[in-house]
């Protein structure tokens, strides 16, 4: 995908919880949108032939929203003990900042935990120069805090709607979400060259 924009952003988290009970927060549409901020709603539409399935997912911003759909494939055994999930996107609305877009998750076996990492790129739906200097670095941001979201739900069973995004400025929580708490770089500079095979295969949304 040609980056007109920033580079891809790359997210990863250890959690201390079981395996299954992280993939279940995260594939369950229904779990996913509660701690996810970039998603208001995610709704399955259909199974995909070739396998995974699409979906409908919806953002409620300030007196508008955006709307889009996307496909999804997840990998639960492999031979190297990791799963994965791969990701397309797309949205008809001229208003979003984000156009057509693919990325991963990778769920790495930890001692006692998982690595929970994403790699994901897309098309700037608000021009190049917008997205190197203010978006990208704000949707990065964005997703890290909401992965530390979801580690907080995963080790202590504190459910995401405790965490509200204002509890950014609750700086008497010390155990509040952090974006700071994640790694926002990959130690061998390779973010979308790491996304498993499934993504160049998965149906288009």
């Amino acid at each position: 995908m040609p980056a007109r924009g920033g580079p891809p952003i790359y997210v990863s988290v250890d959690i201390a919880a079981p395996m299954d009970e992280v993939w279940r927060l995260t594939q369950d549409t229904s779990l996913h949108s509660r701690w996810d901020l970039r998603f208001s709603t995610i709704e399955p539409v259909e199974d995909l032939p070739g396998g995974g399935r699409r979906f409908r997912y919806e953002l409620r911003l300030p007196g508008h929203l955006l709307a889009g759909t996307g496909t999804t494939i997840g990998e639960k055994r492999r031979p190297d003990g990791t799963r994965t999930s791969a990701l397309r996107f797309t949205t008809p609305d001229r208003l979003s900042p984000l156009g057509d877009g693919r990325g991963y998750w990778r769920y790495e076996p930890l001692d006692g935990g998982v690595r929970f990492t994403t790699g994901y790129d897309y098309r700037p739906g608000w021009g190049g120069l917008v997205d190197r200097l203010v978006l990208r670095r704000f949707i990065g941001w964005l997703t890290a805090w909401s992965f530390d979201r979801l580690r907080i739900w995963a080790e202590d069973g504190a459910e995401p709607e405790q965490w509200p995004v204002r509890s950014v400025l609750w700086w008497w929580r010390p155990e509040r979400p952090r974006a700071g708490r994640c790694r926002r770089s990959a130690s061998d500079g390779r973010v979308m060259e790491s996304a498993p095979a499934t993504l160049d295969t998965l149906e288009a949304p």
